[in-house]
């Protein structure tokens, strides 16, 4: 049993043994499996490592493609502007000329108007338009240019006082198609003319050269498609008659001189037959030098006849250099304004009396002749005067006597005759850069009179001193060192109807008075000219050329009457303002204002920063509401506040301020106190960015043009005519609040400003003094520079101003 027991044990321990040799065979094959899972984990965290990098990569491969998406993108807008731009290029390549002109016309009631449009001459086609053209804007017409297109002269036309230099483009085969434009200055309608011209020989040498006689059509708008009928495809391109043959294809010849008029600029013409005595005197071949004066030749005429009638005297000319161009030349001789006062001493008045077309007027013109003015009687003269411009540049101007029923004898005036005269106004080789013109003045006339007949002596001493408005016209331009802009073509006024009646007599002795050179209400009506610039109202019809003279021929109360008719009716109504100094709008007054005529007024023109040149002041920004002229014991500062004053009317009616307060100290303060008003601000406009900028820039662009029309030597030229930034000579202050902007100017603040104060207080009451206020243009998107207004100052009494009223305590009354 024991053995028995013994061996089931040693069996038993086997048994153990096996079974601990396959757990320890199942405990390394769990580490052997563990070992294996922690191999595939860390090969799980390594793969999900690389998923990780992978992802990394992908979104950095995302990003970059993002990027490259992006420069694509921006390469393709870069190539869409460059396309637009080359696009914009070869448009602009197409445009042979372009810029703001005057579309001329006259409506089916008769009257005459004018609108500022935007011309475009591109080699085919002229068109204008409402405002400068952007992307596909339809032109407001027209007009197809081909070898037909011929360009006419229309000379002066008036409107409203304002003188325009009109020319008429049409197509020889269709006349009523046709586009009138115009311009206020001759330089510019002569290149506007010279471009077209030149449009016109293109067209005209590549229909020559490849044989195509159609006619051409415009593509834009069915308003301006004409259909070509049959007949006019067949032949565009006319020979010209042989008689005109030697004539330039396209000089405007007109009407020409009126029949009467002798056009002594030219050689006669030997193939007429001189048929009566006037052809004999004015056949004249010779001239003869007689003397040398003021730099000028002066010739007398030798004629081929055996004797002269007592009713013809010898012709003499004068002959000189002027250092100008011949246009701004020609614009002086054509003007009757107070201009001519600078270079003519023998000018006192003159006016139209008709305008007969473009180029032919009769005018009056009273003579200043200082031979024993005491017992001569004046002279005065009613002319046709004809002017016309030549192939080369050169302007010629005729003149002779022509009676008319509307210019009769006047009280108190010798009539005197021209037999013959004018100007040649001829262009010299520049030298040193400088314009070079040759003027010839011829006079032939007779002044009538008693003194004529008995005292030769007086007929060559007054022609003499007639002549020598070229040596006028040679100092007026020499006298300044500022590049001569060509100015406005002058307004005349026109002459009333003389009374022939006796009854009446004695109110045209007042009338022939000299007066001044123009109408008041002319005058005023160049401030408020119609250059609707947002009208539709460009009407294609057009009157007659005869139609259009018979027009032209109006009175002046005809004029007034269209003025008055034509004025804006948003026009702000200053009849409820009110200030302690009266304005007073007549000649001669005194302690008063008015407002001064804005042409005498020169300012930045637009190429200022090319060429330094100004122009005439144009319309005002503001209007001058009232004046208030105030004294007080001590300074006063922010005369807005004055219960009642004009800025707390014009707050109150929704109107925007600008009172300039001018402070004069002494023992006696006192304060000129202008009142400018305006229905709102211009956003983004050269005066919003004064009104709501800071000191500085105030300071920087606040100026001030003063004149003394009237006064003595020593304060005029104390004064002078210079302007002034007046942030920089005195000291402003500035007081902005929502209605109104106050600038106080303090001018003691200046030794100098008050040393020329107290000479000017001095002798105020005998003064006429012009100021005028304008925010200083720099860029050339600021320019050309206006005028925020103007005030003339007569003959101020120091006695007239009136207590201010005014406390310590500055509080505002406007909010």
């Amino acid at each position: 049993m024991n053995l028995e027991f013994g061996s089931r044990r040693k069996g038993e321990g086997e048994i153990n043994r096996k079974l601990g040799s396959r757990r320890k065979g199942e405990g390394e094959m769990n580490r052997d499996m563990g070992s294996r899972r922690k191999a595939e984990e860390e090969m799980n965290r390594e793969l999900g490592s690389r998923r990780k990098g992978e992802g990394e990569m992908n979104r950095e491969l995302g990003s970059r493609r993002k990027g490259e998406g992006e420069m694509n993108r921006e390469l393709g807008s870069r190539r869409k502007g460059e396309g637009e731009m080359m696009k914009r290029k070869e448009e602009k390549a197409k445009v042979m000329y372009e810029g703001w002109m005057v579309r001329y016309g006259r409506r089916k009631i008769g009257k005459s108007y004018i609108h500022m449009r935007y011309f475009v001459l591109e080699p085919r086609l002229l068109a204008y338009y409402k405002r400068k053209p952007q992307d596909n804007m339809v032109p407001l017409k027209t007009l197809v240019i081909d070898g037909n297109c011929r360009v006419e002269d229309r000379g002066l036309k008036t409107h409203h006082g304002h003188m325009v230099y009109v020319l008429c483009v049409y197509n020889k085969k269709d006349k009523y198609h046709r586009l009138t434009l115009a311009a206020f200055n001759i330089q510019e309608a002569l290149m506007w003319k010279e471009k077209i011209e030149l449009v016109i020989d293109q067209q005209h040498d590549s229909l020559s050269a490849t044989g195509n006689k159609a006619l051409a059509s415009c593509e834009f708008g069915a308003d301006n498609r004409r259909n070509a009928s049959s007949s006019e495809q067949e032949s565009v391109l006319e020979d010209e008659d042989e008689s005109n043959r030697t004539l330039p294809r396209r000089m405007t010849i007109g009407h020409g001189p009126p029949d009467a008029i002798l056009d002594w600029t030219c050689e006669p013409d030997l193939g007429r037959s001189n048929q009566n005595i006037i052809q004999q005197v004015f056949s004249r071949k010779h001239w003869r030098l007689i003397k040398c004066q003021n730099g000028l030749r002066i010739f007398e005429e030798l004629l081929e006849v055996d004797y002269l009638p007592r009713s013809f005297s010898r012709a003499m000319k004068a002959v000189g250099v002027v250092d100008a161009t011949c246009e701004a030349i020609f614009e002086l001789v054509m003007s009757m304004d107070e201009t001519r006062f600078e270079w003519d001493c023998t000018f006192q008045y003159g006016s139209l009396v008709e305008e007969v077309d473009g180029h032919t007027a009769i005018l009056y013109h009273r003579l200043q002749l200082d031979w024993f003015p005491m017992f001569v009687w004046p002279r005065d003269l009613c002319y046709v005067r004809y002017w016309r411009r030549n192939d080369d540049g050169s302007y010629v101007v005729l003149l002779q006597s022509r009676a008319h029923a509307n210019c009769g004898l006047q009280p108190g005036f010798v009539r005197a005759h021209v037999e013959s005269g004018g100007f040649k106004i001829s262009p010299l080789k520049s030298r040193n850069g400088r314009s070079r013109t040759q003027v010839q003045h011829l006079m032939q006339i007779d002044l009538k009179g008693w003194g004529v007949g008995y005292i030769p002596s007086f007929q060559q001493h007054c022609l003499l001193q007639m002549l020598s408005s070229v040596a006028g016209l040679r100092e007026f331009f020499s006298q300044t060192d500022e590049i001569h802009t060509v100015p406005r073509i002058p307004v005349m006024v026109n002459m009333t109807k003389s009374v022939s009646s006796k009854k009446d007599q004695k109110s045209q002795e007042i009338d022939v008075q000299p007066g001044p050179p123009l109408d008041p209400v002319l005058a005023g009506s160049r401030h408020s000219i119609l250059l609707d610039e947002d009208s539709d109202d460009d009407d294609d019809y057009q009157i007659p050329e005869a139609i259009q003279e018979a027009y032209a021929i109006k009175t002046e109360n005809d004029v007034m009457q269209i003025v008055l008719d034509e004025e804006p009716s948003d026009q702000i109504d200053l009849s409820c303002f009110s200030g302690n100094l009266r304005r007073d709008d007549r000649d001669g007054s005194r302690d008063c204002w008015s407002i001064p005529d804005g042409k005498n007024i020169k300012v930045r023109s637009k190429n200022f920063l090319q060429d330094k040149s100004k122009i005439p002041a144009g319309k005002h920004l503001m209007e001058l509401a009232a004046v208030d002229w105030l004294k007080d014991t001590k300074r006063m500062d922010n005369v807005a506040r004055r219960a009642g004053c004009a800025a707390q009317v014009a707050s109150e009616k929704g109107l925007f301020s600008l009172i300039i307060n001018l402070q004069i100290p002494g023992s006696t303060n006192y304060s000129m106190v202008f009142y400018f008003v305006m229905k709102q601000l211009v956003p983004g406009s050269l005066l919003q960015r004064f009104i709501d900028g800071d000191d500085e820039f105030r300071n920087s662009r606040f100026k001030l043009i003063p004149s003394v029309p009237k006064g003595s030597w020593i304060v005029r030229q104390s004064v002078g005519s210079s302007p002034c930034l007046l942030g920089k000579a005195v000291d402003c202050t500035y007081i902005r609040r929502p209605k109104y902007l106050e600038i106080d100017v303090d001018i003691g603040s200046s030794t100098v400003a008050n040393g020329v104060l107290g000479l000017v207080l001095g002798v105020v009451t005998s003064l006429v003094v012009d100021i005028a206020f304008l925010i200083q243009a720099n860029t050339s998107e600021e320019l050309p520079e206006q005028l925020i207004g103007a005030v003339r100052v007569s003959h101020l009494k120091l006695s007239s101003a009136m207590i201010s009223g005014l406390d310590n305590s500055p509080t505002d009354s406007i909010h």
